[in-house]
């Protein structure tokens, strides 16, 4: 018990952070209706700002309590800068892509530090108290104890703002109705800055006092944001005492739980401590707070036009695929060795991409689940060829039907979520299989399991076949021939599931539940359907990938690639099937950043930076991505041609004579998508 109550005092410290970077959630809910992913990222940069000050890494060093205001600036301008260029401009678009946006806000946040720091922790100076305190014949760091009843005060202090201040009145007002809030002289977007800059300020001085107990890190630091969203779901994303409570107790819970699994009596993973417990434990709670507080998020009066991005209707399907498939055929033949097997990542990329326009594109859901799925069916694969033995494609189809199970396991256990409520919690479920399961050694490993190359009556498919292409290097060609088929065979089955009634049921649900279910579409099936569509395709991904390398490894499956993913499908275009290609050919180690690697040395860090900030640029001028804007252009230049082959219209028909365009949906499409 003394053990306990030791772990449990030491868990205060990630406790505190926790509070702090959930506090910053809450506020900035509040102030703007946006679930900001980036906050754990805001404390990050922070924390790295109060590091380089007080160590000389800038070439000089500043005292302790000018770091530290300069810490907490750096935190204001990122607050200014995001409000100003992300919040701002997309205050009238949907709640999901808003979360996108900050989601382009963490890795652009990410890619910076990376950038200017580089990948290596560090571990900053503590301002707090270096002493210990003696309870109950238990010796503990003070600064726990400090950390702890620093947040709470904070807590304490901005409760009191809110409820009893003309800024609290201010910020409640625009929340509930922001139309009779603009009626009455108040401005959303000046009420909207404030939270912004509040919750920097209180992300940044937690993630400075923070950081000499959880090391300062870019990786671990702005996932800091996934219990911090544990705590913001049980405290409604409005009650900051709630948030403050739940943020402490998860940290005190995660340090128990951690004690427990260092037990001889504890299950363990080849004599080590069973990995990512603590993860299990966030995602739990976010099960428990959902059903607690119910699957919604609380309704903002919002004066947005929430339009989604279009779902034009596939026109020509045989005849564009034919002539790619030719075109990526004779490149994977005749390309250089490197840019074969970029052009084969691609591929990947581009099927794994095909799962977010499923769930995503076609849905309305974000699911953060998608790439954990294909890394379950890589290392199924693995096992069921390697310890079973069982042959190409069976193993294959084994590993993608098991995976799929899982994806529709979940999928019916997030039935009553919905929107960005799904996202929250399936980002706490890919960063639980992550570290719970990927590296499970019995399972998985960060070193990575074998996976044979695939043979088909004798004929050797994987990279390492025969035929070399014009190089006669590795990889084959024969392998991306096989990649290629698949990604071709997925994507004609997406873009014709497009012209089918479940794809128009598919978009009646994304549309509105309530209306679809009142037109007599069963949403749940429908759900379900989109569900095991998404998953089979990212399962298919990842038993490519185990080809393609010969192994798999948990350090191509982390929750953050996985927002990346989520980031360059927004870009390409989340809706069509050409914006999965464009998608996959920006993505990691694809055919797009080998290039800039190999021909302008451009890192794929820089490229980790390009496309948070692409994300957020096409968000704001471009919602329907690369594939969507080209698709405007299409319609409103045949729209002019018909326009000249016809004539003016009449004046009294004007507005029937012509197909109406807005925003790259024509008339007939509106009515097309209507179940």
């Amino acid at each position: 018990m003394e053990q306990i109550l030791l772990f449990a005092v030491l868990g205060l410290g990630q406790g505190a952070l926790i509070a702090g970077i959930a506090l910053g959630v809450v506020v900035t809910y509040r102030g703007s209706g946006i679930i900001n992913l980036s906050t754990g990222a805001v404390a990050m940069a922070s924390a790295y700002a109060f590091w380089a000050l007080t160590t000389g890494f800038f070439g000089f060093t500043l005292p302790v309590g000018h770091s530290l205001a300069g810490a907490l600036a750096v935190a204001l301008a990122v607050g200014v800068l995001t409000e100003v260029a992300v919040f701002k401009p997309l205050r009238t678009v949907s709640p999901l892509a808003k979360l996108a946006a900050s989601l382009g806000i963490l890795l652009s946040l990410q890619a910076t530090v990376l950038l200017v720091f580089g990948v290596q922790p560090q571990q900053a100076p503590s301002i707090l108290p270096t002493g210990t305190v003696t309870m109950l014949g238990i010796t503990t760091p003070s600064d726990r104890f400090v950390l702890a009843g620093l947040v709470v005060v904070i807590a304490l202090v901005l409760g009191a703002v809110y409820r009893w201040s003309r800024f609290g009145l201010a910020t409640r007002a625009a929340s509930e109705n922001e139309q009779a809030a603009l009626l009455a002289g108040l401005s959303p977007n000046s009420v909207s800055m404030a939270n912004t800059l509040l919750a920097a300020l209180v992300a940044g001085l937690l993630g400075v006092l923070a950081s000499p107990i959880v090391q300062v890190d870019s990786m671990t630091l702005p996932l800091q944001v996934v219990p911090a969203l544990a705590a913001a779901l049980f405290a409604g994303f409005t009650s900051l005492w709630i948030a403050c409570t739940a943020g402490i107790l998860i940290g005190v819970l995660q340090s128990i739980v951690y004690y427990l699994s260092t037990q001889s009596w504890f299950p363990t993973d080849n004599g080590n401590a069973m990995p990512g417990l603590q993860q299990l434990l966030v995602f739990a709670l976010m099960v428990v707070a959902l059903y607690v507080r119910g699957a919604g998020l609380p309704r903002r009066g919002e004066l947005v036009e929430q339009r989604l991005p279009a779902v034009p209707l596939p026109e020509r399907l045989l005849r564009p695929a034919l002539m790619a498939t030719a075109v990526a055929a004779a490149a994977l033949i005749v390309l250089p060795f490197d840019f074969r097997q970029a052009l084969t990542n691609s591929l990947i990329g581009m099927v794994i991409v095909l799962s977010y326009v499923v769930i995503t594109g076609y849905v309305g859901q974000i699911s953060v689940m998608q790439l954990a799925l294909s890394g379950t069916a890589g290392f199924v694969l693995s096992h069921l060829s390697v310890r079973l033995g069982i042959p190409f494609p069976f193993s294959a189809l084994g590993a993608m039907v098991l995976a799929t199970l899982l994806g529709v396991a979940a999928g019916v256990s997030a039935l009553r979520v919905r929107g960005v409520s799904l996202a929250v919690v399936t980002l706490a479920a890919a960063l639980a299989m992550e570290q719970a399961l990927f590296n499970n050694t019995s399972f998985g490993g960060t070193a990575g399991v074998s996976v044979p190359p695939p043979r088909l009556f004798g004929i050797d498919l994987g990279p390492k076949a025969d035929f070399r292409g014009l190089d006669g290097n590795e990889p084959s060609p024969m392998f991306g021939f096989l990649v290629l088929a698949v990604t071709v065979a997925l994507g004609l089955y997406v873009a014709h599931l497009r012209r089918t009634g479940l794809g128009r049921r598919m978009l009646a649900v994304r549309s509105n539940e309530r209306a679809a279910a009142a037109a007599g579409v069963d949403v749940r099936a429908v759900k379900i359907a989109a569900f095991t569509i998404s998953s089979f395709i990212a399962s298919a991904a990842g038993t490519l990938y185990g080809y393609n390398f010969g192994s798999v490894s948990a350090a191509r499956f982390t929750a953050l690639a996985a927002l990346g993913l989520i980031g360059f499908a927004y870009i390409g275009g989340i809706t069509m099937v050409s914006g999965a290609v464009i998608a996959g050919l920006m993505s990691t180690e694809a055919l797009l950043p080998h290039a800039l690697d190999k021909w302008f040395g451009i890192k794929g860090t820089w490229a980790l930076l390009f496309g948070g900030v692409s994300l957020i640029v096409t968000l704001i001028a471009n919602p329907d991505g690369i594939a969507g804007a080209a698709h405007r252009r299409r319609t409103a230049k045949r729209a002019r041609r018909a326009a000249a082959t016809t004539g003016p219209p009449a004046d009294n028909a004007s507005a029937v004579g012509s197909p109406e365009i807005h925003l790259g949906r024509t008339t007939a499409d509106a009515k097309e998508v209507a179940p």
